[in-house]
């Protein structure tokens, strides 16, 4: 029998273990320096806001299956990994409409934003500006345009449209987008009616919320989170100052049901830049919208949002690239929680990917410095896969290839 030797420990070796950092008198620093993952910054997200606000961002319509789905199929990536390839320089730069990207990850356009933190959009897209990124106001914003312009002057920013039931609305808005320097319109069609979400209608979710006996609980239990909403401006969304109804009311006043193919063709008429359409759900459609002359279109179920059986976007991507590919730029949302969902969807034929859950999550746990730490999570993640599976830049990431695997 081998044994080891032993002898008296040494004490400077000793010393030398010990961490001698003193604790933080912020219970969260150190939870948010451990954070590996965008589920991490989930759980700690979970802690700092209400609940109606905490599940707002993570629930879906109705019974959430269609999330589940979305976030299955992605789980479901396989890449055709390559090796003795150089990777020993990994470039993840890509261009989107003809502008370079660092990395073809995108901040999709989100309602309700100042509810996740007080800062709200000027936060998210000062971090897009910061790495190079694309961020798009949504019409649901609680920022204006010339409001995120002023604030953020360097951003390249996109700006979400809904078709509204007064076109003269919707001219409106359009005007403050372009007035504001936003280069392109993402027009959201997923929409004609709102989604039944069951968990915001349990909960009485308003803008700004009300004041109910229930509230003065959830403020003892989250005393800074409301303190950040009483001492700051009124919370509110911006393009509908004065709306104090439930986001539901909002759609069936606003949204228009009648909203058609022909509507691309006047929004073309009216605004000049670039349009990207937002909630494609099926071939068909691709190719009948990539006839319009739009620029770009996002494959999207409204991350689950919306129709609770609806098609998955990742499922139906690599056969749209196939038939629209070449006439307009593809993307797709929904779901994307780490690099490698981003690298699978990229893999897999889109352009880039648009995240909306994931940075929201690092905005409720941490603020714009939750919503750098999102994008850094995910380029580690996303390099990481690169190099693993033998590509050194995006174009052989899509050489190399992916598929989903059947279940």
């Amino acid at each position: 029998m081998i044994r080891s030797s032993r002898k008296f420990p040494s004490l400077p070796y000793f010393w030398s273990l010990i961490d001698w950092h003193l604790p933080s008198l912020n219970p969260y620093k150190g939870r948010l320096e451990r954070a590996q993952s965008i589920y991490d910054l989930a759980l700690i997200a979970k802690k700092r806001v209400p609940k109606v606000v905490y599940d707002y961002v993570e629930g879906g319509a109705v019974d959430e299956i269609a999330y589940s789905r979305t976030r299955d199929a992605l789980s479901r990536i396989e890449f055709n990994s390559k090796v003795l390839r150089d990777v020993s320089k990994i470039d993840t730069s890509e261009k989107v409409l003809g502008k370079s990207v660092d990395i073809p990850i995108c901040f999709a356009p989100t309602g309700y934003t100042r509810l996740m933190h007080y800062v709200g959009e000027p936060a998210v897209a000062n971090v897009a500006a910061n790495k190079n990124l694309i961020y798009a106001l949504s019409t649901m914003g609680t920022t204006s345009p010339a409001e995120l312009a002023a604030a953020v002057p360097n951003s390249r920013r996109w700006f979400q449209l809904y078709i509204m039931k007064n076109r003269n609305d919707s001219l409106a808005v359009i005007k403050q987008a372009r007035d504001s320097g936003f280069e392109t319109l993402v027009l959201t069609v997923d929409t004609p009616v709102t989604g039944l979400r069951y968990r915001d209608n349990r909960n009485g979710l308003t803008i700004p919320p009300r004041i109910r006996i229930n509230t003065v609980l959830a403020i003892a239990r989250k005393p800074i989170w409301w303190l950040n909403l009483f001492t700051t401006g009124k919370l509110e969304f911006a393009a509908f100052r004065g709306w104090d109804k439930s986001l539901s009311h909002l759609a069936a006043a606003i949204f228009d049901p009648s909203t058609t193919f022909k509507d691309i063709t006047w929004l073309r008429s009216v605004w000049k830049g670039p349009i990207v359409v937002k909630g494609i759900q099926s071939v068909e459609d691709a190719k009948a919208v990539a006839k319009l002359g739009v620029q770009g279109i996002i494959l999207s179920n409204h991350g689950g949002r919306q129709f609770d059986r609806g098609p998955i976007p990742l499922e139906i991507l690599p056969e749209v690239v196939k038939a629209v590919g070449n006439k307009v730029e593809v993307y797709i949302d929904g779901g994307i929680m780490s690099g490698l969902d981003a690298l699978g969807a990229i893999a897999l034929g889109a352009k880039a990917v648009f995240i909306g859950r994931a940075y929201l999550y690092g905005a409720m746990a941490n603020g714009e410095a939750g919503v750098d730490q999102v994008i850094e999570i995910m380029r580690r993640e996303f390099e990481n896969g690169m190099a693993l599976t033998g590509a050194a830049n995006i174009s052989e990431v899509r050489e190399n290839g992916a598929r989903i695997r059947s279940k």
